[in-house]
């Protein structure tokens, strides 16, 4: 380590990921800067003030895959403060025979026995068991033997892989050979295979294809599926919103002494002999490392670094890495709770989704294969007030809604007129399940993708950063030969949801692209 730098790394990004790896990397002792253009940390992991007195999540609401290796790296939950709330998933129905998930188990709201609740918890035990071996290979980088095996260096990787292989046979013959039939076919096929289609079906169908271009008839949305089931399937509400979430990561960062610079964009990557050695901010000031990781998408990485400095094949694989949003994030302040009939009270606190049947998501899918704008789109609800009052006063709610299949790029653009008109649509469905909804709605926000980018760096506002297809997982992500986190030039490392294993806050990216610069021995 050079005295003569002012940092030894250099992290552009206070997202989650950017966070995680700052973190890990000041805990082996290296001096760390994380720089981000926002005033606000947390990127899609953040809080915002609708209104006096109203706390909501910006764009992602509750936590499905939190690495629980990072969690206890950086002492989540333990050193450091985050309070977190199991919710049940609920399936709504049109007809009012909605259904409550929970832990593995499906039954209707009202208690009465699913005809298919056998049929789902044998299924989701068995995704859930699968999804294990994927939470595994998440913790490190992709699989792969490059080089000689003769290299002190693969030792480790070896170990690896024979973890993996051990896994993979204590699943048996029979179950291991289910695993590779459905790792790479579609949700449709793998749900209505095992059960009757409807809202509880419709639910796994929407988890598969949740931030995703894709249908329920996709190839590889089982992967998909099984990828958001690594925590169990289960869902949890940080208490105090997702910024807590991004200020408990902060502040296992700052422990271990980490420069947390908020309203500092980078301009530009500086390169010197083929190596990054620094940044240019946009203010003009010029800040030396000896290495840089960004959690940025891979072209704006690109862009920060020059073309010039990467070969024209690796230029052709990212401008064809898919990463065009079809999410969009609609927040409503609320002046009162809203009534769902045939749902008791107290399972209004829930995640709840509306895909009432495996074919309604896909048909909510067509649109945007056309680029048009959604008339039924498959949406997850929340309102975390209910669990958590102290994110609204005097009685009012938060709604957050993330609303699946809206085109990335609708002909025209997004206009004020199409935020508008998705609005409309978006309550015109809302009200068939909360009659009376609209009537509550003092405030609202609609951000299509191109406002989620803007507002967060996600490249095309992508919810995962790019899609999560075979051709840009494991070691395609973010595309092939960029697979274990180095990119492009020496000392420049990918270290955000483009990177495996992938999208959701788990923090896994940052935590292996910081521990693959530690491997590589560049400090």
């Amino acid at each position: 380590m050079s005295a003569a730098r002012d940092f030894d790394v250099i992290v552009i990004g206070a997202g989650h990921n950017g966070l995680a790896a700052a973190a890990t990397l000041a805990r082996k002792g290296r001096r760390v800067c994380v720089l981000e253009r926002s005033d606000q940390l947390g990127g899609m992991a953040g809080n915002f003030s609708p209104a006096k007195g109203v706390t909501a999540p910006r764009m992602a609401h509750l936590l499905y895959n939190l690495n629980p290796v990072v969690a206890r790296e950086l002492g989540l939950g333990e050193r450091v403060p985050l309070k977190t709330l199991a919710l049940p998933s609920v399936a709504l129905s049109p007809d009012g025979n909605h259904v409550v998930v929970e832990a593995g188990k499906a039954r209707f709201a009202d208690g009465r026995a699913h005809p298919d609740a056998a049929a789902f918890a044998a299924l989701h035990d068995r995704l859930t068991r699968f999804a294990g071996l994927l939470a595994q290979m998440s913790e490190n980088p992709p699989p792969g033997l490059q080089g000689s095996l003769l290299d002190p260096a693969k030792l480790g990787e070896l170990i690896r892989l024979a973890r993996l292989g051990l896994g993979m046979k204590r699943l048996g013959k029979v179950e291991m050979r289910e695993f590779l039939r459905i790792l790479m076919s579609n949700a449709h096929d793998l749900v209505l295979d095992e059960m009757g289609d409807g809202p509880l079906a419709g639910l796994l169908a929407a988890d598969a294809v949740r931030g995703a271009f894709a249908g329920p008839r996709s190839p590889g949305t089982v992967f998909t599926l099984m990828y958001r089931m690594g925590n169990g399937g289960n869902v949890a509400l940080p208490m105090g919103g997702m910024g807590t979430v991004a200020e408990a990561f902060a502040s296992a960062a700052r422990a271990v002494g980490c420069d947390i610079r908020l309203g500092n964009g980078v301009a530009g990557i500086e390169v010197a002999d083929d190596r990054a050695v620094g940044v240019l901010l946009d203010d003009g000031t010029r800040l030396s490392a000896g290495a840089i990781l960004s959690s940025a998408g891979p072209m704006p990485t690109l862009k920060l670094t020059g073309i010039r400095h990467f070969d024209t094949e690796a230029v052709h694989r990212l401008r064809h890495h898919r990463c065009k949003g079809s999410v969009a994030k609609i927040n409503l302040v609320l002046s009162g709770a809203p009534a769902i009939p045939g749902l008791p009270v107290d399972m209004n606190r829930g995640r709840l989704v509306i895909a009432p049947s495996v074919e309604y998501v896909e048909r909510a899918f067509n649109p945007a294969k056309y680029g048009e704008m959604p008339t039924a789109p498959s949406i997850e609800l929340l309102l975390p007030g209910l669990s958590d009052p102290s994110l609204a006063s005097d009685g009012r709610q938060v709604a957050s809604a993330i609303v699946n299949f809206v085109p990335p790029a609708p002909d025209g653009g997004w206009t004020k007129a199409r935020r508008n008109a998705l609005l409309k649509t978006v309550l015109g469905v809302l009200e068939q399940y909360a009659p009376g909804l609209s009537g509550l709605v003092t405030q609202s926000e609609t951000l299509a993708p191109p406002d989620i980018e803007a507002l967060t760096g996600a490249p095309g506002g992508h919810w995962h950063h790019g899609e999560m297809g075979f051709d840009q997982v494991l070691t395609n992500r973010p595309a092939n030969g960029m697979a274990r986190y180095r990119f492009g030039v020496g000392g420049l490392y990918l270290c955000g949801a483009a990177a495996h294993p992938g999208g959701d806050v788990t923090g896994a990216p940052g935590r292996n692209a910081a521990l693959q610069l530690l491997r590589d021995g560049v400090l």
